[in-house]
């Protein structure tokens, strides 16, 4: 297994790390929308899922991978009423269509609108 990390996505805050790959494969951890230069986040669904989505690319990058490679996604909203803006952001990313599971939570870390897990071919 191989430790993923770059500082062009937000750096875990708890005991996990950004990504690992292995057997030719890597595994995101869910990408909250935090600008990784002031870790601030940015208001709205469409923003937020827009930073989301560059926090996860960025991971995908450092392990050797992109988003044309992604074969599994894992989002979740804060509220699925944002579905139909959230899906307009990640469709300009995700042009693969890969496999994805998508489902509204009550909270989410730094009462965020989305986070984006990944699964991608290295």
């Amino acid at each position: 297994m191989k430790l993923i990390q770059t500082d062009k996505a937000p750096g875990a805050i708890g005991p996990y790390s950004q990504a690992f790959a292995t057997n030719g494969l890597v595994f995101t951890s869910g990408q909250i929308p935090v600008d990784p230069a002031n870790g601030e986040v940015p208001e709205g669904i469409a923003a937020q899922a827009e930073q989301s989505c560059k926090n996860v690319g960025a991971i995908l990058e450092a392990a050797g991978a992109s988003f044309d490679r992604v074969i599994k996604t894992t989002c979740f909203l804060a509220d699925m009423g944002d579905f139909a803006a959230f899906n307009e952001v990640y469709a300009r990313y995700f042009v693969s269509k890969p496999a994805r599971s998508c489902v509204a939570v009550k909270t989410l870390p730094k009462n965020v609108l989305c986070e984006i897990e990944a699964i991608a071919e290295v």
